[in-house]
C-alpha cells in the first residue's frame, strides 16, 4: 500500500494553527505557537508557550528567551529568521498556571505534530531539546534519571542534539548551583550556532 504524500509545510502549519484538539484543558483557549521552515539548520524544542507568549503569540518572547538568545549570542532577527531557526515546543498552546509554575505542555501536541513537521525539515542538524519535557520526548530511554545528568551528559547526544535547562528566571538556584554549565556547556553551544548561522 502506498503511503500518504506529506502535506506541504505552508498547509501543515495552517493546521497546527487551526487546531483545537486539547482546547477543553486549556484555560485561555488554544494559540499554537510555531516557527518553521524547510531551509532551517537549528531546531529548537522547548516545553510550552507561556502567558506572555499566550498573548503576543511570538515565541520565546519573555526573559527566558532573553536568556536563550544570550546563550546562544544570537540577534533577535535571526532567532526569529524562520528560514534558519524553526521553534517547535512540546507543547503548542499555553496550558495555563499550575501550583508552582506553568503546568506541564499537553500530552497531545508532540505525538501528532511534531513527526510530520521534521519530515519537512530536512536540514535541520542541530535540535536543542530545553528543559525536561523535551528531552524526555525527543531521548526516550537515552536521557538520564534527573535534568541535571541528563544535560551534563551533553556530549553523549552530539551531534544531533544538544540538552539544556529551562532558562526560566526561576532557575537561578540551578544555574547557581551548576556553574559548570556556563562554564562548559555555553560556549560549546555558541560555537555551533556560529558554525550552523554563518556556514
Amino acid at each position: 500500500m502506498k503511503e500518504a504524500p506529506l502535506r506541504p509545510l505552508p498547509e501543515l502549519l495552517a493546521a497546527i494553527r487551526a487546531c483545537e484538539r486539547c482546547s477543553a484543558h486549556l484555560p485561555h483557549g488554544p494559540r499554537p505557537v510555531v516557527q518553521a521552515s524547510p531551509s532551517a539548520r537549528l531546531l529548537i524544542v522547548g516545553q510550552a508557550p507561556g502567558r506572555r507568549v499566550h498573548d503576543t503569540g511570538i515565541p520565546w518572547n519573555d526573559p527566558s528567551g532573553d536568556r536563550l538568545r544570550n546563550w546562544l549570542q544570537m540577534p533577535r532577527e535571526t532567532f526569529y529568521d524562520e528560514g534558519r531557526v524553526a521553534i517547535v515546543p512540546t507543547g503548542f498552546c499555553y496550558p495555563g498556571k499550575g501550583r508552582s509554575g506553568d503546568l506541564p505542555p499537553r500530552p497531545e501536541c508532540a505525538p501528532a505534530w511534531h513527526a510530520p513537521l521534521l519530515e519537512l525539515m530536512p536540514r535541520v542538524e542541530l535540535t536543542l531539546l530545553i528543559g525536561r519535557h523535551a528531552q524526555e520526548y525527543y531521548l526516550r530511554d537515552n536521557g538520564r534519571r534527573t535534568l541535571t545528568e541528563t544535560v551534563a551528559a551533553w556530549r553523549d547526544y552530539l551531534p544531533g542534539y544538544l540538552p539544556l535547562p529551562h532558562p526560566s528566571p526561576r532557575n537561578i538556584a540551578w544555574f547557581q548551583a551548576n556553574s559548570w554549565f556556563e562554564r562548559e556547556v555555553v560556549p560549546e553551544l555558541r560555537q555551533r550556532i556560529a558554525l550552523l548561522m554563518n556556514d
